[in-house]
């Protein structure tokens, strides 16, 4: 019925356009010209009801058109308009009708569908705001997230959120007024807007901003005690719309933000659209979610390997949700064991292979070095000789950089995993390009120093960390997984790619900020405790031996280290390795790692039970 009623308001403005468009072109509506108007009218009448059906303008909501609805509406007129005037000219001898009066026509019709749609949605904007009572926002960011975010707090009142400024660091939108708010000053202008405002919460809404915007604003809203919660980064907001559901709690990753990813999406669909990929240790956080980020490209096949059978089923349970058109083989087999390795490559035929399975916490492998060795290295050889034997296109091998001047057995065996696909690469054929991506920790990875600190967090404390100078590169699991795929794009034979981590972060802030994002205070609410460095730890990661050295690539964050060439005897010395894995004796192991790397340099360590070693914090 509603749209019954639009349809016939359309056709009614826009023919009644026609005869005030005499009425102005000629100064009136001499007698001579009233039945050319009226039959000019009845003429056209056809051809805007066609038109309106058409473009679908009956089919808008009035109450909340936007710029795409009124582009649609100028579309619609401009063509009735061109098929009117030709109607004009054609007809010239039976009906005298000024050229003129057509873009006068259409003109007035624009105005008059246009404010129609126009006043209407001012005037619910109006009735529901009228009596909004919520809680006064103040909005840091007034570009394109915070005018839309603000417009939506506008025409929900039940939310509780009424919008009463914007702060921006932008001189030129100082004092200017967005959806009829003001921007009251600068981020730096925080505490004085609260005070003058009667600020009750602050909307952080800059989800490019780098994470040293959004500490400044979290702290300064924490000095004036006001409430803060945030629009997340880009790589959250999906659906592409920015809304009230988006809006939640600052976290870490919030303050450790950095400018968003580029991908060239060409080059990445190049490699894996329509292809068979075959992602190992899909269970973990950098797994999974490498899965769900080449879902994005439409693979023909997506075979997802680990020997977790719960995380496992929790991923498939995700991608039946999200990616209900995709195909894909959950694969419950382990990288050490050969045989079950091949009967999968021999089965499906893998194009790509990203290589996430690994042993990673580095006190349990100093107290199992032997399995560092089976899993890290074994495992990464099996898939290199299989990648060989089955025709991979392209082998991604994910690293650390606990590889680089290493003082762990974790961080030594994943560099001679590195030196592996290295040595796979030298034998592979054309076509085939075999590398591997080093970056440091991610933010909330299973096992990882951030999970530790909450829990640590919610049973009241302590929260406790190795050494007080201790350092550490962290990025979010999406963007890690991001740059990943595009290394793949980039292909090379044996090249390692170097993520840009940007800055170091201490360990001590970072538990700080945890702290302080619950909403307590450390030393006073939450004891931080030093317990020491462990075995195998390093106050610094590093993420490149001083011989390596980079060379940039085609993509900004992406760089490729310089390495060495692998010398004549490492496959002997890759079988002494195994052998003394194969001995179970942990200072044979350190012994066999420390000749195929030379930087390897153990600290003092003991072989404790499993139930003595602690998370790594690092």
């Amino acid at each position: 019925m509603r749209t019954t009623i639009k349809f016939l308001l359309d056709l009614l403005l826009w023919a009644l356009a026609t005869p005030l468009a005499f009425t102005l072109r000629l100064e009136g509506l001499p007698p001579q010209y009233r039945e050319v108007a009226l039959v000019y009218a009845l003429l056209g009448l056809p051809v805007k009801a066609l038109l309106v059906y058409f473009f679908g303008l009956h089919l808008q909501a009035w109450s909340r058109v936007g710029v795409r609805d009124l582009l649609r509406l100028l579309k619609a007129v401009v063509l009735g308009t061109a098929v009117l005037l030709l109607f004009a000219w054609l007809l010239a001898a039976y009906l005298p009708v000024p050229k003129s009066v057509p873009p006068i026509a259409g003109v007035l019709a624009l105005l008059a569908m246009g404010g129609a749609r126009l006043a209407t949605r001012l005037y619910w904007e109006n009735r529901r705001g009228q009596g909004t009572t919520g809680r006064r926002v103040l909005v840091a960011g007034a570009g394109e997230a915070g005018s839309l975010i603000a417009g939506e707090m506008l025409r929900h009142p039940e939310a509780g959120l009424r919008p009463v400024g914007f702060l921006d660091d932008d001189p030129n939108k100082r004092g200017q007024t967005i959806k009829g708010v003001p921007v009251v000053g600068s981020l730096q202008d925080l505490p004085k807007a609260v005070r003058e405002l009667a600020v009750e919460e602050v909307l952080i809404a800059m989800p490019s901003a780098p994470g040293s915007v959004v500490r400044q604003v979290v702290n300064l809203a924490r000095l004036s005690r006001v409430p803060y919660r945030i629009l997340p980064p880009l790589y959250e907001i999906l659906s592409g719309r920015v809304g009230l559901p988006q809006i939640r709690e600052v976290r870490l990753e919030d303050l450790l933000r950095r400018r968003p990813v580029r991908l060239n999406l060409e080059e990445i669909a190049g490699y894996l659209e329509g292809r068979v990929v075959l992602i190992t240790g899909a269970g973990g956080s950098i797994g999974s979610e490498v899965s769900r980020q080449v879902a994005r490209f439409h693979p023909d096949l997506l075979l997802l390997l680990g020997r977790g059978e719960n995380s496992l089923f929790q991923l498939e349970k995700e991608l039946e949700v999200e990616w209900p058109e995709l195909r894909y083989k959950v694969v419950v087999a382990d990288v050490r064991h050969r045989e079950g390795l091949e009967q999968v490559f021999r089965l499906y035929r893998p194009h790509v292979v990203f290589h996430a399975a690994a042993h990673k916490h580095v006190p349990l492998m100093e107290a199992w070095p032997s399995e560092a060795v089976f899993n890290n290295v074994g495992g990464t050889r099996n898939l290199v000789e299989l990648a060989l034997v089955y025709g991979v296109e392209r082998l991604v091998n994910i690293s650390t950089d606990k590889a680089v001047n290493p003082t762990s057995v974790m961080g030594a065996s994943k560099r001679v995993a590195e030196m592996v696909v290295s040595w796979g690469a030298k034998r592979a054929k054309e076509g085939q390009d075999f590398v591997s991506v080093r970056f440091g920790n991610v933010l909330g990875s299973r096992g990882s120093v951030v999970p530790l600190f909450l829990e640590q967090i919610r049973r009241g404390g302590p929260v406790t960390v190795t050494h007080p100078e201790m350092r550490r590169y962290f990025m979010t699991i999406p963007e890690a997984t991001q740059l990943v795929l595009q290394a793949g794009s980039m292909g090379g034979r044996g090249l390692v790619y170097v993520l840009d981590m940007g800055e170091p972060v201490r360990i001590l802030d970072l538990a700080k900020d945890l702290i302080r994002l619950a909403g307590l205070e450390p030393y006073r609410d939450i004891e931080i405790v030093f317990t020491g460095m462990r075995p195998g730890e390093k106050l610094y990661e590093e993420l490149l031996t001083a011989e390596e050295g980079t060379e940039a690539s085609r993509h900004e964050k992406i760089f490729v280290a310089k390495n060495g060439t692998l010398g004549e005897d490492f496959p002997g010395l890759l079988e002494g390795l195994f052998a003394a894995a194969r001995s179970y004796d942990p200072g044979k192991v350190r012994e066999a790692l420390s000749l195929l790397v030379p930087s390897y340099s153990p600290g003092s360590w003991e072989a404790l039970p499993v139930s003595e070693s602690k998370t790594d914090s690092g």
